[in-house]
């Protein structure tokens, strides 16, 4: 397989303030994603994990704070225009249209951006996830959710981010998928032409396949750093339910 190797960019987010209905969501949230690396961002539910990705990708308005991509400050352009520069985004639930095919399904983010399809870029798909294309022609809600995950951080890559952020990309599924999926996110960075965020809260799966970390507790950054300073005594206090 040939593949179309990019540089990796870093993002940077500042001081990153969220409200929603006059309620504080994010307070204060600040991370450093280092180019081509995994960086986990973990803790328990509703702390916020999900919002500061929507955040990122423009879905929900920050009340403040400063987003840094490839050197260029985003945090007021528009969802379309994040995308177009570099940020791949699968979020939460995968957004499968079930009475689309497979194929369809894949090539829709592409063609939606107005790109073509490269033909390397779908063969670095296929052998990350060769499920999908054994399934080209089967409607999208026939797949199993695993499948559906692949296919969505599929229909992703496609439009060659630069930084993939996944939402929960474990959240239900079978164990021999959460593999394959681990499997193509080694694969990924190993490449070195993408850095990834990962929202996840299966422990052993960040301490595996991140670079970094950092915790949300009450929407404020509770700990960071690199992933072997995650010591159990932090694992207790943040993530322990």
């Amino acid at each position: 397989m040939t593949s179309t190797v990019t540089k990796a960019e870093s993002l940077v987010v500042s001081g990153l303030h969220l409200s929603i209905g006059g309620s504080p969501i994010l307070r204060g949230v600040s991370l450093n994603i280092r180019p081509g690396t995994v960086f986990c961002l973990m803790g328990r539910n509703g702390v916020g994990k999900s919002t500061t990705l929507k955040a990122l990708m423009g879905l929900l308005p920050a009340d403040s704070g400063h987003i840094e991509f490839a050197g260029k400050r985003i945090e007021k352009l528009p969802t379309a225009e994040r995308a177009r520069s570099g940020l791949g985004y699968v979020p939460q639930g995968r957004e499968i249209f079930p009475h689309l095919t497979v194929q369809e399904n894949l090539f829709i983010g592409v063609r939606a951006r107005g790109m073509k399809v490269d033909p390397d870029q779908l063969d670095r798909v296929y052998t990350l996830f060769p499920i999908i294309k054994e399934f080209l022609k089967r409607k999208g809600g026939m797949l199993s959710g695993g499948q559906q995950q692949q296919l969505a951080i599929g229909r992703s890559l496609l439009t060659r981010p630069t930084l993939l952020v996944l939402d929960e990309p474990t959240e239900g599924i079978q164990p021999n998928i959460i593999d394959q999926i681990g499997e193509a996110i080694r694969m990924l960075r190993a490449e070195g032409s993408m850095s990834i965020l990962l929202v996840e809260q299966y422990l052993d799966f960040c301490k595996e396949l991140g670079d970094d970390f950092a915790i949300l507790e009450r929407g404020s950054v509770a700990a960071s750093g690199p992933m072997d300073a995650l010591s159990e005594e932090i694992i207790r206090e943040f993530l322990t339910v």
